[in-house]
């Protein structure tokens, strides 16, 4: 029930009923969230909570926790996977399909990237002004008629999707975007316009993104210029006093994903001899900042 995940629910509530969506937990955020008061853009609302002891297996699930809470959330979700069911991640990073085909089936698996929301979580309240997009794919043995029920589902329950034929280079590029503006507002507190109106902190953001180009082109995905520019003008569009899930990570005092960002462009520039200086010096004021909490 983060940021993502009631903002989905959200869309998906108001186009098929609340019968259409719910969320697994364990009995003990059950007790914890039982009686709160979700708001979305100011609104109450009221989701379907079922413990994950009693879930039944789902038509599609959609895995959006973060990183940290992955290996967790395998087994949370146990009793919701049968045999057709369609599994999807919204986690930032490249590797969470990896994770969840090996646990659950790659045939199981649609790869997504959701992209261009500013979905915010503070406390119970979650505001976003831009819903985005889910970009969409199989890939590596995937089923494609898995995709076409998951695109069905999302036309009835109006979520906004686009099907991509080379899903893991979009993969690359959102994680390029990922790891250029989230650790940027959290090492310097910064909210979206802040990154862009100042050139120390637009060079540090866009220095962060060459350098997950940099392994990418070696890693034989083709990223370049124009997909950082373009993201540019996304960030542009975006809440000017907003900041992605890290700088919300420091405000709240949480752990961040630092290791699924910087931690892996460092392990990947170790192992294609490529340069990350930029991400070396994030990494490192991130762990100062975390240790300060």
């Amino acid at each position: 029930m983060g940021a993502l995940g009631l903002m989905y629910a959200n869309i998906i509530q108001e186009h098929l009923g609340s019968q259409a969506v719910q969320f697994v937990m364990d009995g003990e955020r059950i007790e914890k969230y039982k009686n709160t008061d979700f708001k979305i853009n100011g609104v109450s609302k009221k989701f379907r909570m079922v413990d994950a002891k009693n879930a039944m297996p789902a038509d599609f699930v959609l895995v959006a926790v973060k990183f940290t809470g992955l290996e967790k959330a395998l087994e949370t979700i146990k009793k919701c996977v049968g045999p057709d069911t369609v599994i999807i991640s919204v986690l930032n990073g490249i590797s969470s399909e990896e994770v969840l085909a090996k646990h659950f089936g790659r045939e199981k698996i649609v790869y997504s990237v959701a992209q261009a929301m500013d979905s915010m979580r503070f406390g119970s309240e979650v505001r976003y002004t831009k819903e985005g997009e889910l970009r969409i794919g199989v890939a590596n043995g995937g089923v494609q008629e898995k995709l076409k029920s998951l695109e069905d589902f999302f036309d009835k329950s109006g979520i906004h999707y686009i099907e991509e034929k080379d899903i893991l280079r979009q993969l690359w590029n959102k994680f390029m975007l990922n790891v250029g503006i989230n650790q940027t507002c959290m090492v310097f507190s910064a909210c979206y316009s802040q990154v862009l109106g100042t050139k120390e902190l637009k060079d540090v953001f866009v220095g962060a993104m060459q350098e997950v180009k940099a392994v990418a082109n070696k890693k034989g995905i083709n990223l370049n210029d124009d997909d950082i520019n373009q993201w540019i003008k996304i960030i542009a569009t975006f809440a000017p006093n907003g900041t992605p899930s890290m700088g919300q990570d420091r405000i709240a005092k949480r752990k961040s994903e630092v290791e699924l960002f910087s931690g892996t462009v460092i392990r990947l520039g170790k192992e294609t001899d490529t340069p990350v200086p930029i991400n070396q010096m994030l990494y490192e004021k991130i762990m100062e900042i975390e240790a300060e909490y």
